[in-house]
């Protein structure tokens, strides 16, 4: 395990990839919800008639 986490002194590759993929794995989950709860929104707002409010802009 000591050699998995060893630090040469200097920031290398390996670190790099325990700092990044943690975080683009977060980013990817987090763009998936978000997808899919404006897909929600959008079929609920047309199914109840009214137009879909943007996604981007508050209400009210």
């Amino acid at each position: 395990m000591s050699a998995v986490l060893a630090h040469a002194g200097q920031f290398t590759w390996d670190e790099a990839l325990m700092v990044l993929a943690p975080v683009a794995l977060i980013f990817g989950v987090l763009a998936l919800a978000n997808r899919r709860a404006t897909r929600l929104h959008r079929e609920r707002a047309a199914a109840r008639g009214a137009a879909p409010q943007d996604a981007e802009r508050p209400a009210g």
